[in-house]
């Protein structure tokens, strides 16, 4: 497993902007496939985007797709979370995830095939 821990959370306007980041510790980061979680009071935990350990192959939910980019720098051992245009609906405590995927293309989507979490970090999006 790998440490994470995210940052970048805040409040921010409906129509706004924030980046996240989530930075791992070890020296095996790039082996890992990443994800961002997100969990509004009262609901349940949801998978908002993925990526494999490379990068270059991603996924996201329907609700965030063309507003919200998933990246990483593994040199950095970071991924980060680009989140544009923002709405009230996507206030939530947001969670960075990771899975050793030993190089796989496989984007994970499941909270279950997830073994690394982040302790969370709170987004609050105002009308």
């Amino acid at each position: 497993q790998v440490q994470l821990v995210e940052s970048g959370g805040g409040l921010v306007q409906a129509g706004g902007s924030l980046r996240l980041s989530c930075v791992a510790s070890g020296r095996t980061f790039s082996r890992y496939a990443m994800g961002w979680f997100r969990q509004a009071p009262g609901k349940e935990r949801e998978f908002v985007c993925g990526s494999n350990w490379s990068g270059h192959i991603t996924s996201y939910a329907d609700s965030v797709k063309g507003r919200f980019t998933i990246s990483r720098d593994n040199a950095k051992n970071t991924v980060y979370l680009q989140m544009n245009s923002l709405k009230p609906e996507d206030t939530a405590v947001y969670y960075c995830a990771g899975a050793l995927s030993y190089y796989s293309d496989y984007v994970r989507k499941i909270i279950g095939e997830y073994d690394s979490w982040g302790q969370g970090t709170q987004v609050t999006v105002s009308s």
